[in-house]
């Protein structure tokens, strides 16, 4: 479970996320929205520990991640388009190696489950730098899950894939909540991905969330037909929310 209260971040004069406030429960999806440079990034930098709030607090399982951080981060994990695994390891070795830096118990058995789950089968031992992209995504997506997190966090999981691999890594995501007590929060500007797999989505904005709710109110509420046309109209809005 996330619980985000009242959080904030400054750099000098500029204030990145100004005083949000969330909850993600267990076996949930949350969808995060906004045009770039709304703060998204940021929020999810602060819930992975790796900026600090200027304001506010962050508690994952009711424990704040300012005084238990390390403990914390080996119950969480993560895919973000800007990291790359190694190029010159193999998928396998890519896998034991965050495997032993989560202290994960039976590495084999897990990397063995990942492998047939998200089909690593067939390049488990070639290289990660000679994949396909979509490749490389499966791969991102089992050392996300190598430690059977209870918070993931998702920054555009399906960024750049072909339709039957983005439709692949979301039918994977619908089974494995079905099965595994976990809280995701989903940053993505595909916006069938989010109406999808999200059961709620917020919409932010120059560092606020203006608005939130299921895809089917939002797209209700805003007089749209889908839930691109409510994204467009909220992030071209002229006025400050």
């Amino acid at each position: 479970m996330i619980e985000v209260i009242n959080l904030s971040k400054s750099y000098q004069n500029n204030e990145a996320v100004k005083n949000i406030n969330f909850n993600i429960g267990d076996n949930e999806i949350i969808g995060l929205l906004g045009p770039n440079g709304c703060g998204k990034t940021t929020t999810i930098a602060m819930i992975l520990g790796l900026l600090k709030p200027t304001k506010g607090k962050i508690l994952i399982n009711k424990k704040n991640i300012e005084y238990h951080r390390i403990e914390l981060l080996h119950k969480m994990n993560f895919i973000s388009p800007y990291i790359e695994l190694p190029k010159k390891l193999t998928v396998k070795q890519n896998l034991i190696v965050y495997a032993k830096l989560y202290n994960v118990k039976n590495i084999d058995q897990q990397i063995e489950y990942l492998s047939s789950t998200l089909r690593l089968d067939k390049f488990i031992n070639r290289l990660t730098g000679e994949l396909s992209s979509g490749q490389k995504n499966r791969v991102s997506l089992a050392k996300s899950l190598i430690n059977n997190p209870s918070v993931l966090l998702l920054d555009e999981p399906t960024a750049s894939l072909d339709p039957e691999t983005g439709n692949f890594i979301r039918s994977f995501l619908e089974d494995y909540i079905k099965q595994k007590k976990i809280s995701i929060l989903l940053a993505s500007h595909n916006m069938e991905e989010v109406k999808r797999l999200c059961t709620s989505v917020m919409m932010m904005k120059n560092g606020k969330i203006i608005d939130r709710g299921a895809p089917s109110e939002l797209i209700k509420k805003h007089g749209r037909k889908n839930l691109e046309e409510v994204f467009l109209k909220l992030a071209r809005a002229e006025h400050e929310f």
